[in-house]
């Protein structure tokens, strides 16, 4: 597991999908279901990840100490006992940031290159 002196870009770059499981526990803790909604939603439907996709991933990212599982439930009454619910760790936080500033980089360098203009879509809508 990464020390809390890992430095983020050296697990940098990120899959894809790894990139977006990370954004979408962002805000807060999410079980897998509800993770596969979230990069559905983000994306536009342009990326859905299945069920062994995702749970590779939750795997990897639990195993580099990016992600967790959580002990804490919802209510009982309103949440499956087999769900599992996954949030990010310190590093795993300092990890996302640091791979959405390399992809706002990456955005800036094709913006001078006048290959997109200064509003991305997601912005926009």
């Amino acid at each position: 597991m990464p020390s809390k002196k890992t430095d983020p870009e050296d697990l940098l770059p990120l899959t894809p999908a790894a990139f977006h499981v990370l954004l979408a526990l962002a805000d807060g803790e999410l079980h897998g279901y509800a993770v596969m909604q979230e990069v559905a939603a983000h994306t536009d439907g342009r990326m859905k990840m299945g069920p062994g996709t995702l749970y590779g991933t939750i795997k990897r990212l639990m195993e580099a100490g990016l992600i967790e599982e959580s002990d804490e439930r919802p209510d009982a009454e309103s949440d499956d006992e087999r769900r599992r619910y996954y949030r990010l760790t310190g590093v795993g936080q300092r990890v996302v940031k640091a791979e959405a500033q390399r992809y706002a980089d990456m955005a800036a360098v094709a913006r001078g290159k006048r290959l997109i203009g200064k509003l991305t879509r997601a912005i926009q809508t």
